[in-house]
C-alpha cells in the first residue's frame, strides 16, 4: 500500500527543521573567525575587550574572536599588515599616519581624551615645557613618539631624546629630566613606587591643544568593504563590554587579572582598578558620551596639526577613514 504524507505534517517538519538550526545552529552555520590584536600587554585598558569576550558578546553577534595580545615587540599596526590579525588597536594619530602607507580604516573609537603626559620630579624645577629645552627626556620608540614630537616641533623647542623602556628606573635615578607615562599606568605606578603627588609635576598633553583621541578599532580597507556586518558587529560587542566593565568593575578586574597571570605580566589589583578608572575619565569624559564615536572634528583637528608638524602630508577624507557607529 502506498503512503502519503499529509501537506501540513512536511510544512511542520521543515518549519521545525529551521527552527532548530536557528536556535541550535550546527558545524555548517559556525560562527565567524576573526582576531584582534592589541597595542599593548593584558591590563585594564584593554577591559572592555576583555569582558566581551568573556561575556559572550561577541558570540552573540556570531563571531569567533580571538584577542591577541601585544607588547614592546608587537607593533599591531605590521600584524593588521601582513595578516596576522583582522583587526587591531591603535591610537588615531597612529592610524592617520598609517592610512599614507596602508589602507587603514577607524571603525570604532573609544579614547576620547587623551591619557599622555610628561611627567617631572617638582624639585627638578620645570615650571612649564618650554623648560625642557636642551633637556634629556625619555620617549617611547615606534608610534607612540608621535604625539611628543609633535608638541616639542610646535613649542619650538629641542630636547634630547633618551629611548623609553618600560622601566621608570632612568627617570627614578634622574637619568632623564622628563619620562612619557600614561595616567592610567606611569603616573600611578610611580606614585606606588612610594613618590608622593606633590613630589611630581606632569604636563597632561589634554591640557594643550594636543588632546588627541587614543585606542580606536582598526581594519583595513578591504575587510570593511567585504565584511560591514563583521566589522559593525565587532564594535557593537566592544561598546557592551565597556558598558559592562564600568557597570561591574570588579568583575573586569578579575578577567584582567586572570589574562595577566596567563602571561606571567606582574599584576597588582590595585594599579588595575586605577587604570579601569581612568580608562572610564578618557572613554566617557562628559556626560551623556557615545562610546565608540570618532567626531569629525576631533578627526580634523588632528589631522591638520599631524600636516602642521610634518608628519601627514595629505590627510584622508573623513567618510574614507571613519567608518563607525555616528552620533
Amino acid at each position: 500500500m502506498r503512503r502519503y504524507h499529509h501537506p501540513l505534517s512536511v510544512r511542520t517538519m521543515l518549519l521545525t527543521m529551521v527552527l532548530g538550526l536557528l536556535l541550535f545552529p550546527g558545524p555548517g552555520l559556525a560562527m565567524e573567525k576573526a582576531s584582534i590584536v592589541l597595542h599593548w600587554l593584558p591590563q585594564a585598558q584593554f577591559a572592555g575587550h576583555y569582558m566581551a569576550k568573556d561575556m559572550g558578546f561577541y558570540e552573540e553577534e556570531g563571531i569567533d574572536l580571538t584577542i591577541l595580545p601585544g607588547g614592546p615587540d608587537i607593533l599591531a599596526s605590521e600584524w593588521l599588515e601582513v595578516g596576522k590579525a583582522d583587526f587591531a588597536t591603535m591610537f588615531l594619530s597612529t592610524g592617520l599616519l598609517k592610512r599614507s602607507s596602508l589602507p587603514v580604516i577607524n571603525i570604532g573609537q573609544f579614547v576620547q581624551h587623551s591619557a599622555l603626559m610628561l611627567i617631572t620630579k617638582t624639585d627638578a624645577g620645570i615650571t612649564s615645557l618650554k623648560d625642557l629645552e636642551n633637556k634629556k627626556v625619555g620617549i617611547w620608540a615606534n608610534e607612540f613618539q608621535i604625539q611628543p614630537r609633535a608638541l616639542f616641533k610646535r613649542l619650538g623647542i629641542s630636547i634630547t631624546v633618551v629611548p623609553q623602556s618600560s622601566s621608570l628606573d632612568l627617570f627614578l635615578r634622574d637619568g632623564v629630566m622628563a619620562t612619557s607615562g600614561m595616567w592610567y599606568n606611569e603616573y600611578h605606578l610611580l606614585l606606588s613606587y612610594g613618590l608622593d603627588q606633590e613630589e611630581l609635576r606632569p604636563f597632561f598633553f589634554r591640557d594643550t591643544d594636543l588632546n588627541f583621541p587614543e585606542d580606536g578599532i582598526y581594519t583595513l580597507e578591504k575587510t570593511a568593504d567585504l565584511k560591514p556586518d563583521l566589522c559593525r558587529a565587532i564594535t557593537a560587542a566592544t561598546i557592551r563590554g565597556w558598558e559592562y566593565a564600568f557597570d561591574h568593575p570588579e568583575e573586569a578586574l578579575d578577567s584582567v587579572m586572570k589574562r595577566m597571570i596567563k602571561e606571567k605580566i606582574p599584576a597588582n589589583r590595585a594599579h588595575q582598578k586605577w587604570m579601569l578608572d581612568r580608562m572610564q575619565d578618557i572613554i566617557m569624559p562628559d556626560e551623556g558620551t557615545q562610546i565608540g564615536v570618532l567626531r569629525q572634528d576631533d578627526f580634523e583637528r588632528v589631522s591638520s596639526i599631524l600636516m602642521e608638524a610634518g608628519f601627514l602630508e595629505q590627510a584622508p577624507m573623513f567618510p574614507e577613514f571613519y567608518r563607525g557607529p555616528v552620533r
